[in-house]
């Protein structure tokens, strides 16, 4: 069944959901490298006509990519909760915009819905929406998480401590670390993306990291950013392994170009449960994803990149994770080619993530070839920090030595947290304030606060 809109003397016409989607986006160089962009902006907005006035109904009885050659497609499917869904069935995806903009509608309201928001769902309704309706809604949608602490409350905003190295080097990797931390971050997690996949090194890496959480008895968590299939072989060499890590995507396909399908994440998170490290929580997964990454591999089924974007959160979902980032400016401009493309991609990640019941962070980040700078940056972490984005990230001088692209800095938190008044997650806010790295509102102390934390850091590094 076709879709048709009429504007002026000119009908467009839409041959299929797939076709209406990838005609609804709002434009970005990903969808127009595929060769499925609008074709002009009067095509863009009669495709968003037409979705506005399609029922929800509708996704339950059409797949974007076929159940029976995609293994992501079918837990779309499988896992749809009708009770959840029933609450919003009834409505168009523009009557679900409406419903989501209401003030009747509450976190609550939004929680109790989120098991019956197919991606496809979210996705649509994102792409009829200005970004102060998608800052409007993620707002009101909250994801908490637990391991060692409690990540997603309301009036917080945690930060990953991205330690990078471009050898692996332990004492460089401290420093890091020390100093992030003397800048209060490393709530959501402190992640080392390593250099090698050498298994030996990426234990050693993890007893770093073990040793320093639990000597200096940070509530945090550690994570060393390797393959799935590499952190099961340490948990079962006796690593001491937190979370396990892996890059996800929207099709079957493109997981399969990562080297991952859904058993194998199933089993890294029953081997990580089994180890029973966290402390108030089990949700043991973090996962990451970003736009474009299914058509870098030849896998987009011809989908627009934002809505397989938003089937890569179903897998999430999957998987009860700590935590989801999507890294949204990392794969380059042939994806998202400015700084507007990319801030609105952020807006659109983390709205369709929250509107699931994930609980979406973002790396907000740009390559040095994208048309970008650091003040788009600037803007979108302003706007996700208004949107209540879960977490940040944190890396010296907002420029990653080690992946070479640029990101936001230990600074960029403390702006955005006096800004908006984000607080840290509690039992780590409490942690610093013990350590008198900051006060009991959370603003930081003693010009010395690294001095005091370098001595017991350098000696967990070899």
């Amino acid at each position: 069944m076709s879709f048709r809109c009429s504007i002026g003397t000119r009908t467009y016409r839409f041959d299929d959901l797939k076709m209406l989607l990838a005609k609804a986006t709002p434009l970005r160089s990903g969808d127009q490298l595929a060769g499925i962009a609008a074709e002009s902006a009067e095509e863009s907005v009669a495709a968003r006509m037409a979705l506005a006035d399609l029922p929800l109904t509708r996704f339950l009885n059409e797949t974007v990519i076929a159940y029976e050659t995609d293994e992501v497609t079918r837990l779309i499917v499988d896992t749809h909760d009708d009770a959840a869904f029933r609450q919003i069935a009834s409505l168009t995806v523009g009557g679900f915009r409406d419903w989501l903009l209401s003030h009747a509608t509450t976190m609550a309201r939004l929680q109790a819905i989120a098991p019956g928001v197919t991606p496809e769902m979210a996705a649509a309704v994102s792409k009829i929406m200005r970004n102060q309706d998608l800052i409007s809604v993620a707002r009101k949608c909250r994801v908490v998480t637990r391991f060692r602490n409690t990540i997603g409350l309301p009036g917080t905003m945690a930060v990953r401590l991205q330690p990078n190295h471009p050898t692996d080097d332990a004492r460089g990797i401290v420093a890091a670390i020390a100093d992030g931390l003397a800048y209060g971050c490393g709530d959501a997690v402190i992640g080392i993306n390593p250099v090698s996949d050498n298994l030996n090194q990426l234990a050693e890496l993890l007893k770093m990291l073990d040793g320093l959480i639990h000597g200096l008895e940070i509530p945090t968590q550690g994570c060393v950013l390797t393959h799935v299939t590499s952190t099961i072989e340490l948990v079962d060499r006796g690593a001491p392994v937190d979370l396990v890590f892996q890059s996800v995507a929207g099709s079957e396909a493109a997981n399969r170009s990562f080297g991952v399908d859904l058993a194998v994440l199933r089993e890294g998170q029953e081997a990580a449960r089994a180890l029973k490290r966290g402390s108030i929580g089990d949700n043991v997964m973090y996962f990451e994803t970003g736009q474009g990454s299914a058509l870098s591999a030849n896998a987009h089924h011809g989908v627009d990149q934002q809505t397989l974007e938003a089937r890569a959160y179903a897998v999430c979902r999957a998987f009860a994770p700590l935590l989801v980032n999507t890294v949204v400016g990392f794969i380059g401009p042939e994806y998202l080619y400015d700084g507007k493309q990319i801030t609105r991609a952020g807006l659109e990640d983390h709205f369709c993530g929250k509107l699931m019941g994930v609980p979406l962070g973002c790396d907000i980040c740009y390559t040095n070839h994208a048309e970008a700078d650091q003040d788009d940056m600037d803007t979108l972490l302003t706007l996700l920090g208004a949107a209540g984005v879960n977490y940040i990230m944190g890396v010296p001088g907002a420029d990653d030595v080690m992946l070479n692209y640029q990101s936001t800095s230990f600074h960029d938190q403390l702006y955005i947290r006096e800004v908006l008044g984000l607080a840290r997650a509690p039992e780590f806010a409490a942690w610093l304030a013990a350590r008198g790295i900051a006060d009991a509102e959370g603003a930081l102390l003693a010009t010395d606060r690294a001095a005091r934390l370098f001595g017991p850091l350098m000696e967990v590094a070899p």
